[in-house]
């Protein structure tokens, strides 16, 4: 297998790791920041707004099993690319909707979602297409958060729902044993 890696940010990291993580051909996702000035920043800082970072998630996945298209197509399902800064009420730039690509093929396919996309918003898509910088893990009690803490007010209230959609919109698509 040859992997490759992708940067998504969507609003909460919590919400996309828990639903790439389901996905057949997803190996690993991990929970970060990148896109802003502050170097190793923490989850405390990143909420500032102040380093510029967005919580994004690493997506690291078999392109023979599933395709960046495939990965983008899923993107744009299970959040809201039109809200500028925000996710429902998480408010600020490090809410904000991004693809940090890797190379040129990436962009390329990050245009194309967008403009396949387009077609399912009433709203203009605001997401940002910026090339990846450096990835920068968040701390460790984030990693899992929703399969670690389903009952926590904010999984339950915003995570889970996202992910239930994402299952049913996505079965075919699912790890066996992923719903």
């Amino acid at each position: 297998m040859t992997a490759e890696t992708a940067y998504l940010a969507g609003g909460c990291f919590w919400c996309l790791e828990a639903i790439y993580k389901e996905l057949e051909g997803v190996t690993s996702v991990r929970p970060g920041f990148m896109g802003g000035t502050t170097e190793k920043p923490s989850y405390e800082q990143v909420c500032t707004g102040t380093t510029g970072h967005a919580e994004v998630v690493e997506v690291i996945f078999d392109p023979a099993v599933i395709s960046f298209d495939d990965l983008l197509d899923v993107f744009f399902s299970i959040h809201d690319p039109t809200q500028l800064n925000r996710q429902g009420n998480d408010i600020g730039t490090q809410y904000r909707s991004a693809i940090f690509y890797r190379d040129a093929t990436q962009k390329a396919a990050a245009e194309a979602a967008i403009a396949r996309a387009a077609a399912l918003w009433h709203d203009p898509i605001v997401t940002e297409i910026a090339p990846a910088g450096t990835f920068w893990p968040a701390e460790a009690y984030h990693h899992d958060y929703f399969a670690r803490n389903p009952e926590q007010p904010y999984c339950a209230a915003v995570v889970a729902p996202k992910v239930a959609k994402a299952r049913a919109k996505w079965a075919k698509r699912l790890k066996r044993g992923a719903a």
